[in-house]
Protein backbone atom coordinates (compact mmCIF):
# COMPACT_ATOMS: atom_id res chain seq x y z
CA UNK A 1 0.00 0.00 0.00
CA UNK A 2 0.95 3.43 -0.97
CA UNK A 3 0.66 5.19 2.64
CA UNK A 4 1.59 8.19 1.55
CA UNK A 5 -1.23 8.59 -1.05
CA UNK A 6 -3.93 6.81 0.79
CA UNK A 7 -6.09 8.37 3.01
CA UNK A 8 -5.82 6.79 6.65
CA UNK A 9 -9.06 6.86 7.10
CA UNK A 10 -10.40 5.57 4.68
CA UNK A 11 -8.26 1.85 5.16
CA UNK A 12 -8.01 -0.90 7.53
CA UNK A 13 -5.09 0.10 10.52
CA UNK A 14 -2.16 -2.06 9.68
CA UNK A 15 1.27 -2.68 10.97
CA UNK A 16 4.09 0.39 9.82
CA UNK A 17 7.03 -1.03 8.92
CA UNK A 18 10.20 1.10 10.69
CA UNK A 19 11.42 2.34 7.10
CA UNK A 20 8.13 3.79 6.64
CA UNK A 21 7.76 4.90 10.56
CA UNK A 22 11.73 7.13 9.98
CA UNK A 23 10.90 8.22 6.56
CA UNK A 24 7.85 10.35 8.56
CA UNK A 25 10.00 11.86 10.82
CA UNK A 26 11.51 14.84 9.38
CA UNK A 27 10.30 18.27 9.90
CA UNK A 28 6.69 18.70 8.14
CA UNK A 29 5.98 22.29 7.18
CA UNK A 30 4.44 25.07 8.88
CA UNK A 31 1.14 24.21 7.53
CA UNK A 32 -0.22 21.77 5.20
CA UNK A 33 -2.81 23.39 3.66
CA UNK A 34 -3.49 24.21 0.07
CA UNK A 35 -1.75 27.77 -0.55
CA UNK A 36 -2.77 29.91 -3.41
CA UNK A 37 0.01 29.53 -6.04
CA UNK A 38 -0.33 25.61 -5.30
CA UNK A 39 -1.61 23.41 -8.21
CA UNK A 40 -5.26 23.33 -8.16
CA UNK A 41 -5.76 19.61 -8.82
CA UNK A 42 -9.39 18.85 -9.97
CA UNK A 43 -10.95 21.98 -7.54
CA UNK A 44 -12.24 25.17 -9.29
CA UNK A 45 -13.24 28.17 -6.90
CA UNK A 46 -16.22 29.91 -6.51
CA UNK A 47 -16.44 33.48 -4.11
CA UNK A 48 -18.94 34.58 -2.21
CA UNK A 49 -20.90 37.61 -1.55
CA UNK A 50 -19.92 38.69 1.98
CA UNK A 51 -21.76 36.34 4.39
CA UNK A 52 -22.85 37.00 7.90
CA UNK A 53 -22.42 34.67 10.19
CA UNK A 54 -24.45 33.36 13.06
CA UNK A 55 -21.82 35.43 15.35
CA UNK A 56 -23.06 38.73 13.83
CA UNK A 57 -19.61 39.14 12.14
CA UNK A 58 -19.59 39.69 8.41
CA UNK A 59 -17.03 37.15 6.72
CA UNK A 60 -15.97 39.00 3.35
CA UNK A 61 -16.40 37.25 0.09
CA UNK A 62 -15.14 33.88 0.94
CA UNK A 63 -14.37 31.31 -0.84
CA UNK A 64 -15.22 27.97 -1.56
CA UNK A 65 -13.25 25.60 -3.32
CA UNK A 66 -15.10 22.38 -5.14
CA UNK A 67 -14.89 19.51 -7.27
CA UNK A 68 -17.69 18.31 -9.53
CA UNK A 69 -18.12 14.77 -11.50
CA UNK A 70 -20.27 14.46 -14.28
CA UNK A 71 -22.69 15.99 -16.04
CA UNK A 72 -25.72 18.55 -15.02
CA UNK A 73 -29.12 18.00 -16.51
CA UNK A 74 -31.13 20.65 -18.64
CA UNK A 75 -33.41 20.55 -15.92
CA UNK A 76 -30.75 20.99 -13.22
CA UNK A 77 -32.37 18.28 -10.83
CA UNK A 78 -29.59 15.67 -11.06
CA UNK A 79 -27.32 17.36 -8.32
CA UNK A 80 -26.15 15.69 -5.05
CA UNK A 81 -24.15 17.29 -2.70
CA UNK A 82 -21.45 15.30 -0.61
CA UNK A 83 -20.28 16.88 2.65
CA UNK A 84 -17.33 15.74 4.26
CA UNK A 85 -16.02 14.92 7.50
CA UNK A 86 -13.50 16.89 9.93
CA UNK A 87 -10.40 15.70 8.01
CA UNK A 88 -11.43 15.37 4.43
CA UNK A 89 -11.82 17.57 1.73
CA UNK A 90 -13.38 18.16 -1.56
CA UNK A 91 -10.87 15.42 -3.50
CA UNK A 92 -14.21 12.66 -2.95
CA UNK A 93 -13.02 10.63 -6.02
CA UNK A 94 -10.02 10.47 -7.97
CA UNK A 95 -6.07 9.73 -7.29
CA UNK A 96 -3.91 11.52 -5.43
CA UNK A 97 -1.27 13.60 -7.86
CA UNK A 98 -0.62 17.48 -8.45
CA UNK A 99 -2.66 19.51 -5.90
CA UNK A 100 -3.59 16.91 -4.19
CA UNK A 101 -1.89 14.77 -1.28
CA UNK A 102 -4.28 12.15 -1.13
CA UNK A 103 -6.51 9.81 -3.26
CA UNK A 104 -10.07 10.58 -3.27
CA UNK A 105 -11.61 9.24 0.36
CA UNK A 106 -14.49 7.99 -1.26
CA UNK A 107 -12.90 6.25 -3.97
CA UNK A 108 -15.37 3.17 -3.64
CA UNK A 109 -18.85 4.77 -3.72
CA UNK A 110 -18.75 7.82 -6.34
CA UNK A 111 -17.80 7.19 -9.73
CA UNK A 112 -19.00 5.69 -12.61
CA UNK A 113 -21.74 2.99 -11.65
CA UNK A 114 -21.12 2.75 -8.38
CA UNK A 115 -23.58 3.82 -5.13
CA UNK A 116 -22.96 7.28 -6.69
CA UNK A 117 -23.19 6.89 -10.09
CA UNK A 118 -21.87 9.90 -11.89
CA UNK A 119 -23.15 8.52 -15.07
CA UNK A 120 -26.10 9.50 -13.79
CA UNK A 121 -25.78 12.08 -11.16
CA UNK A 122 -23.76 15.07 -11.46
CA UNK A 123 -21.81 15.29 -7.72
CA UNK A 124 -20.79 18.07 -6.10
CA UNK A 125 -18.37 18.55 -3.27
CA UNK A 126 -17.02 21.57 -1.54
CA UNK A 127 -13.92 21.92 0.78
CA UNK A 128 -16.29 23.15 3.59
CA UNK A 129 -15.88 26.93 5.41
CA UNK A 130 -12.98 26.96 7.48
CA UNK A 131 -11.19 24.26 5.83
CA UNK A 132 -7.68 24.20 4.36
CA UNK A 133 -7.34 23.13 1.16
CA UNK A 134 -8.81 25.96 -1.02
CA UNK A 135 -11.58 27.39 0.86
CA UNK A 136 -11.49 30.38 3.18
CA UNK A 137 -9.97 29.26 6.54
CA UNK A 138 -7.56 30.81 8.79
CA UNK A 139 -4.50 29.61 6.56
CA UNK A 140 -6.24 32.03 3.84
CA UNK A 141 -5.24 35.60 2.88
CA UNK A 142 -8.05 38.14 4.59
CA UNK A 143 -8.60 41.48 2.81
CA UNK A 144 -5.27 42.92 4.41
CA UNK A 145 -3.05 40.38 2.54
CA UNK A 146 -2.05 38.48 5.71
CA UNK A 147 -3.74 35.43 6.36
CA UNK A 148 -6.23 35.59 8.79
CA UNK A 149 -4.77 32.96 11.78
CA UNK A 150 -6.43 34.20 14.85
CA UNK A 151 -8.70 36.87 13.52
CA UNK A 152 -10.43 34.14 11.84
CA UNK A 153 -14.20 34.05 13.52
CA UNK A 154 -16.21 31.48 14.65
CA UNK A 155 -17.60 29.16 12.88
CA UNK A 156 -20.68 27.12 13.23
CA UNK A 157 -22.18 24.17 11.27
CA UNK A 158 -25.12 26.36 10.07
CA UNK A 159 -22.24 28.99 8.96
CA UNK A 160 -20.83 26.31 6.70
CA UNK A 161 -24.24 24.86 5.18
CA UNK A 162 -25.18 28.93 4.76
CA UNK A 163 -22.10 28.91 2.87
CA UNK A 164 -22.77 25.52 0.72
CA UNK A 165 -26.42 27.45 0.21
CA UNK A 166 -24.52 30.68 -1.35
CA UNK A 167 -22.60 28.41 -3.67
CA UNK A 168 -26.11 26.08 -4.90
CA UNK A 169 -27.19 29.41 -6.07
CA UNK A 170 -24.11 30.30 -7.62
CA UNK A 171 -24.67 26.91 -9.71
CA UNK A 172 -28.18 27.21 -10.13
CA UNK A 173 -29.23 24.47 -8.21
CA UNK A 174 -32.21 24.85 -6.77
CA UNK A 175 -32.99 21.62 -5.44
CA UNK A 176 -30.65 19.03 -4.46
CA UNK A 177 -31.69 15.42 -5.48
CA UNK A 178 -29.54 13.98 -2.60
CA UNK A 179 -27.56 15.40 0.22
CA UNK A 180 -25.30 12.97 1.43
CA UNK A 181 -22.83 13.35 4.26
CA UNK A 182 -20.95 11.53 7.15
CA UNK A 183 -19.76 12.07 10.51
CA UNK A 184 -19.20 16.25 10.24
CA UNK A 185 -20.43 15.96 6.65
CA UNK A 186 -23.56 14.30 8.55
CA UNK A 187 -24.27 17.39 10.65
CA UNK A 188 -24.31 19.34 7.27
CA UNK A 189 -26.57 17.05 5.60
CA UNK A 190 -29.36 17.48 8.67
CA UNK A 191 -28.85 21.51 8.59
CA UNK A 192 -29.45 21.46 5.18
CA UNK A 193 -32.88 19.33 5.72
CA UNK A 194 -34.06 21.51 8.27
CA UNK A 195 -32.73 24.74 7.31
CA UNK A 196 -34.11 24.26 3.72
CA UNK A 197 -36.40 21.52 3.02
CA UNK A 198 -37.72 22.71 -0.07
CA UNK A 199 -34.35 22.18 -1.92
CA UNK A 200 -33.70 18.94 -0.64
CA UNK A 201 -35.18 16.14 -2.44
CA UNK A 202 -33.50 13.12 -0.52
CA UNK A 203 -30.87 12.90 2.35
CA UNK A 204 -28.38 10.83 3.69
CA UNK A 205 -26.97 11.07 7.43
CA UNK A 206 -24.39 9.00 8.08
CA UNK A 207 -22.82 8.06 11.27
CA UNK A 208 -23.79 11.35 13.11
CA UNK A 209 -25.86 12.53 15.76
CA UNK A 210 -28.23 15.31 16.20
CA UNK A 211 -26.83 16.77 18.99
CA UNK A 212 -22.61 16.70 20.09
CA UNK A 213 -22.95 15.62 23.36
CA UNK A 214 -20.65 16.39 26.28
CA UNK A 215 -18.33 13.18 26.01
CA UNK A 216 -17.97 14.13 22.40
CA UNK A 217 -17.44 17.67 23.27
CA UNK A 218 -15.11 16.63 25.53
CA UNK A 219 -13.19 14.56 23.31
CA UNK A 220 -12.93 17.51 21.00
CA UNK A 221 -11.77 19.81 23.76
CA UNK A 222 -8.55 17.74 24.11
CA UNK A 223 -7.57 17.65 21.08
CA UNK A 224 -7.83 21.59 20.78
CA UNK A 225 -5.92 21.93 24.30
CA UNK A 226 -3.73 19.48 22.29
CA UNK A 227 -2.60 22.29 19.53
CA UNK A 228 -2.94 25.45 21.77
CA UNK A 229 -0.28 23.95 24.30
CA UNK A 230 2.06 23.56 21.27
CA UNK A 231 4.39 26.47 22.22
CA UNK A 232 3.90 26.93 18.16
CA UNK A 233 0.87 27.61 17.76
CA UNK A 234 1.20 30.79 18.69
CA UNK A 235 -2.47 31.79 19.72
CA UNK A 236 -3.00 30.61 15.63
CA UNK A 237 -0.37 33.05 14.01
CA UNK A 238 2.59 30.76 13.11
CA UNK A 239 2.23 31.02 9.10
CA UNK A 240 5.37 33.30 9.33
CA UNK A 241 7.28 31.27 11.65
CA UNK A 242 10.15 28.87 10.68
CA UNK A 243 8.18 26.17 12.88
CA UNK A 244 4.83 24.89 12.56
CA UNK A 245 2.84 23.38 15.51
CA UNK A 246 3.14 19.89 13.96
CA UNK A 247 3.52 18.55 17.20
CA UNK A 248 0.12 19.52 18.66
CA UNK A 249 -1.91 18.74 15.84
CA UNK A 250 -0.06 15.29 15.53
CA UNK A 251 -0.83 14.48 19.15
CA UNK A 252 -4.40 15.60 18.34
CA UNK A 253 -4.61 13.44 15.39
CA UNK A 254 -3.41 10.37 17.17
CA UNK A 255 -6.58 11.77 19.90
CA UNK A 256 -8.93 11.32 17.29
CA UNK A 257 -7.77 8.27 15.67
CA UNK A 258 -8.46 6.33 19.09
CA UNK A 259 -12.26 7.70 18.85
CA UNK A 260 -12.25 6.80 14.94
CA UNK A 261 -11.02 3.10 15.07
CA UNK A 262 -12.45 0.43 17.51
CA UNK A 263 -10.99 -1.48 19.94
CA UNK A 264 -11.62 -4.59 18.90
CA UNK A 265 -9.85 -3.63 15.85
CA UNK A 266 -6.65 -2.15 17.45
CA UNK A 267 -6.53 -5.31 19.39
CA UNK A 268 -6.68 -7.82 16.45
CA UNK A 269 -4.53 -6.10 14.61
CA UNK A 270 -1.57 -4.55 16.69
CA UNK A 271 -2.28 -6.88 20.16
CA UNK A 272 1.00 -6.47 21.93
CA UNK A 273 3.52 -7.06 19.31
CA UNK A 274 6.48 -4.81 19.49
CA UNK A 275 7.82 -2.38 16.20
CA UNK A 276 10.85 -4.02 15.90
CA UNK A 277 12.94 -6.41 18.44
CA UNK A 278 13.98 -3.56 21.03
CA UNK A 279 12.16 -4.09 24.09
CA UNK A 280 9.64 -0.92 24.79
CA UNK A 281 9.50 -2.20 28.34
CA UNK A 282 11.48 -0.17 30.04
CA UNK A 283 13.98 0.48 26.71
CA UNK A 284 13.95 2.61 23.57
CA UNK A 285 11.59 0.12 21.31
CA UNK A 286 7.80 0.73 20.86
CA UNK A 287 5.14 -1.33 20.54
CA UNK A 288 3.67 -1.28 17.22
CA UNK A 289 0.37 0.58 17.78
CA UNK A 290 2.50 3.53 19.22
CA UNK A 291 4.48 3.58 15.57
CA UNK A 292 1.04 3.38 13.65
CA UNK A 293 -0.56 6.04 15.72
CA UNK A 294 2.58 8.65 15.47
CA UNK A 295 2.93 7.73 11.34
CA UNK A 296 -0.25 8.72 11.20
CA UNK A 297 -0.23 11.82 13.29
CA UNK A 298 3.32 12.97 11.48
CA UNK A 299 1.25 12.27 7.95
CA UNK A 300 -1.51 14.53 8.84
CA UNK A 301 0.28 17.08 9.35
CA UNK A 302 2.00 17.42 6.06
CA UNK A 303 -1.87 17.81 4.47
CA UNK A 304 -3.61 19.69 6.90
CA UNK A 305 -3.74 22.37 8.91
CA UNK A 306 -3.89 23.36 12.87
CA UNK A 307 -5.58 26.58 12.56
CA UNK A 308 -8.39 24.53 10.43
CA UNK A 309 -8.49 21.50 12.82
CA UNK A 310 -9.21 24.25 15.54
CA UNK A 311 -12.02 26.09 13.66
CA UNK A 312 -13.86 22.63 12.37
CA UNK A 313 -13.72 21.24 16.08
CA UNK A 314 -15.56 24.52 17.31
CA UNK A 315 -17.68 24.35 14.69
CA UNK A 316 -18.90 20.40 15.31
CA UNK A 317 -19.21 21.41 19.28
CA UNK A 318 -21.81 24.10 17.99
CA UNK A 319 -23.98 21.22 16.26
CA UNK A 320 -27.65 20.54 18.12
CA UNK A 321 -30.10 21.00 15.60
CA UNK A 322 -32.83 21.54 17.94
CA UNK A 323 -30.92 25.10 19.22
CA UNK A 324 -33.56 27.63 18.92
CA UNK A 325 -35.80 25.28 17.16
CA UNK A 326 -37.67 24.10 19.70
CA UNK A 327 -35.91 21.11 20.43
CA UNK A 328 -34.42 17.93 18.58
CA UNK A 329 -37.97 16.41 18.29
CA UNK A 330 -39.12 19.65 16.50
CA UNK A 331 -36.50 19.69 14.33
CA UNK A 332 -36.26 16.98 13.20
CA UNK A 333 -40.02 17.04 11.94
CA UNK A 334 -39.27 19.89 9.47
CA UNK A 335 -37.24 17.44 7.37
CA UNK A 336 -39.64 16.45 4.07
CA UNK A 337 -37.30 14.33 2.02
CA UNK A 338 -37.18 10.54 2.30
CA UNK A 339 -34.17 10.01 4.93
CA UNK A 340 -31.81 7.25 4.94
CA UNK A 341 -29.96 7.25 8.62
CA UNK A 342 -26.71 4.85 8.70
CA UNK A 343 -24.99 3.94 11.52
CA UNK A 344 -21.48 1.70 12.50
CA UNK A 345 -22.31 -0.85 15.07
CA UNK A 346 -19.00 -0.46 16.36
CA UNK A 347 -18.79 3.40 16.15
CA UNK A 348 -17.66 5.11 19.62
CA UNK A 349 -17.47 8.20 18.39
CA UNK A 350 -20.77 8.62 17.29
CA UNK A 351 -22.37 5.83 17.94
CA UNK A 352 -25.78 4.29 16.59
CA UNK A 353 -27.97 5.31 19.92
CA UNK A 354 -26.89 8.82 18.34
CA UNK A 355 -28.61 7.82 14.78
CA UNK A 356 -31.65 6.10 16.64
CA UNK A 357 -32.68 9.42 17.90
CA UNK A 358 -32.78 10.92 14.77
CA UNK A 359 -34.56 8.06 12.81
CA UNK A 360 -37.41 7.61 15.36
CA UNK A 361 -38.16 11.90 15.14
CA UNK A 362 -38.31 11.66 10.58
CA UNK A 363 -41.48 11.98 9.09
CA UNK A 364 -39.76 10.08 6.18
CA UNK A 365 -36.83 7.69 7.06
CA UNK A 366 -36.14 4.99 5.08
CA UNK A 367 -36.60 2.37 7.54
CA UNK A 368 -39.45 4.20 9.60
CA UNK A 369 -38.10 4.56 13.04
CA UNK A 370 -35.26 2.23 12.55
CA UNK A 371 -31.51 2.66 11.55
CA UNK A 372 -29.91 0.86 9.06
CA UNK A 373 -26.91 -0.32 10.66
CA UNK A 374 -23.59 -1.32 9.23
CA UNK A 375 -21.91 -4.16 10.84
CA UNK A 376 -17.97 -3.52 11.08
CA UNK A 377 -14.54 -3.92 13.00
CA UNK A 378 -13.41 -0.44 12.36
CA UNK A 379 -15.35 1.94 14.49
CA UNK A 380 -16.17 5.43 13.15
CA UNK A 381 -14.48 5.29 10.34
CA UNK A 382 -16.14 2.19 8.81
CA UNK A 383 -18.57 4.75 6.67
CA UNK A 384 -15.60 5.22 5.28
CA UNK A 385 -14.00 1.51 5.01
CA UNK A 386 -17.43 -0.23 4.25
CA UNK A 387 -17.73 0.91 0.91
CA UNK A 388 -19.94 -2.25 -0.37
CA UNK A 389 -22.16 -2.18 2.63
CA UNK A 390 -22.48 1.33 2.84
CA UNK A 391 -23.16 2.00 -0.91
CA UNK A 392 -25.57 -0.50 -0.83
CA UNK A 393 -27.10 1.37 1.03
CA UNK A 394 -27.01 4.43 -0.39
CA UNK A 395 -28.47 2.84 -3.91
CA UNK A 396 -31.56 1.92 -2.04
CA UNK A 397 -31.76 5.86 -1.43
CA UNK A 398 -30.87 7.45 -4.68
CA UNK A 399 -33.21 4.15 -6.86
Amino acid sequence: MDWQSTPEDTVPSSVISEHTRLAMLGRPPVTGAWRDGDDPGGRSFVTLDDLVLESGVTLPRPRLAVETWGQLDAERSNAVLVSHALTGDSHVAGAAGPGHPTAGWWNGVVGPGLAIDTDRWFVVAPNVLGGCQGSTGPSSFAPDAVEWGSRFPHLTIRDQVAAQAALADHLGIERWAAVVGGSMGGMHALEWAITHPSRVARLAVLAAPPVVSADQIALNTVQYEAIRMDAAFDGGDYYDAVDGPYRGLALARRMALLNYRSPDELNARFGRSWQSEISPLGGPGRFQVESYLDFHGNKFTRRFDAGSYVTLLGAMNSHDVGRDRGGVAAALNRITAPTLVLGVDSDRLFPVSDQRVIARHLRHGLDGDGVAVVESPYGHDGFLIEGDAVGAQLRRLLD
